[in-house]
């Protein structure tokens, strides 16, 4: 049996996982950094880049005690090497690559997207491919044709603001806080989901794509509108009927969108991942179109939804194939998948 050291410090997360080729997850460690960062209302790449630094050898050290493992009896490297911050990516696969040196181990690389997907194929414990498959997070939108374990063919994209930007800087306006999925999500709850009418980018046409800058806007002008300066005390139940709206708007261009892409792929199973997975309106809109289409949607428990190093054994898939990484594998920040139009099954 292999076992696996993964790392992750894509964005503002620490984090480090052993797995074995089973898929088993021995342990998974995640240190976050939403106190640094809060003040600021979202992530500052030097912080989180140097908070990478500090933390990296405590957060392996923890990985290992808990799996009951030592440096020794891990066969493979594993790490996120793209897309994310430049420097924060640069943390974990400079420390990958000096392990794998000093433990004259193989290195694989991942794909920290289209890991998000592959949490879906752990949480089931069972092959849950070819699937259509949604990574809806802080720094992306995007919908695949996962034809198998790892060959994913992108569908569409957010064409500029992420899901969970959207939300941060709704939570902004609405004076809630950071992180801002959490936080309007929890005010949603109290409010009225169809106080506003938002819009909802191409809600009706065919192609794959989302746009949440426009509802950002929407949410900025209803704000004044109302007489309120965006970013100061708004009353409630008002802020919850706006929190509940604009959550509503993000909803509903997802599902729609994942019920296009079921339809046109003609696939039967949904996978979704990344942190905006975690939000309980989202999963429960979701279950009921799946339901609908007699669709099977598989989404992650919360540890797995969040940034982590868990998702990462994909590397498994990678590893039997022998997908090894050279030892100068670089930090990419970028994502730049071949886009293609969505085919049957």
């Amino acid at each position: 049996m292999a076992i696996f050291l993964a790392l992750e410090t894509s964005c503002d997360e620490t984090a480090a996982a052993v797995f074995d080729d089973d898929l088993q997850i021995r342990a998974n460690i995640v240190a976050s950094q939403t106190d640094l960062h809060a003040r600021f209302g979202g992530v500052v790449p030097e912080v989180a880049a140097r908070a990478h630094l500090q933390r990296l050898l405590p957060v392996i050290d923890e990985a290992l005690k808990q799996a009951k493992v030592s440096l020794q009896d891990i066969d493979c490297l594993a790490v996120m090497n793209t897309p994310g911050l430049v420097g924060s990516l640069l943390m974990g696969v400079s420390a990958a690559k000096i392990l794998a040196v000093a433990l004259e181990l193989p290195l694989v690389a991942v794909n920290h997207i289209e890991a998000h997907i592959y949490a879906c194929r752990i949480a089931a414990g069972r092959d849950v491919f070819p699937a259509v498959g949604l990574v809806v997070s802080g720094g992306h939108t995007v919908l695949f044709h996962c034809r198998n374990a790892i060959e994913f063919d992108l569908l569409g994209a957010t064409l500029d603001d992420a899901a969970g930007e959207a939300f941060d800087k709704a939570a902004s306006m609405l004076n809630l806080g950071f992180p801002g999925g959490p936080k309007i999500e929890k005010e949603a709850a109290q409010g009225n989901p169809h106080a506003f009418r938002f819009p909802r980018a191409f809600l009706h046409e065919p192609r794959l794509d989302f746009s949440f800058s426009g509802l950002k806007t929407a949410l900025l002008y209803t704000i004044r509108q109302l007489g309120y300066t965006p970013g100061a005390d708004i009353p409630q139940p008002l802020r919850s009927d706006l929190a509940a709206s604009f959550q509503k708007a993000i909803v509903d261009v997802l599902v729609t969108k994942c019920a296009q892409a079921l339809e046109q792929t003609q696939l039967t199973r949904l996978c979704v991942g990344g942190g905006v997975a975690a939000n309980k309106t989202l999963r429960a809109a979701l279950q009921t179109m799946c339901d609908q289409r007699g669709a099977e949607l598989f989404v992650p428990p919360m540890s797995l939804c969040t940034d982590n190093a868990a998702m990462a054994a994909m590397a498994v898939e990678l590893y039997r194939l022998g997908h090894f990484a050279p030892l100068d594998l670089d930090a990419i920040p970028t994502y730049r998948p071949k886009r293609v139009v969505a085919t049957t099954k």
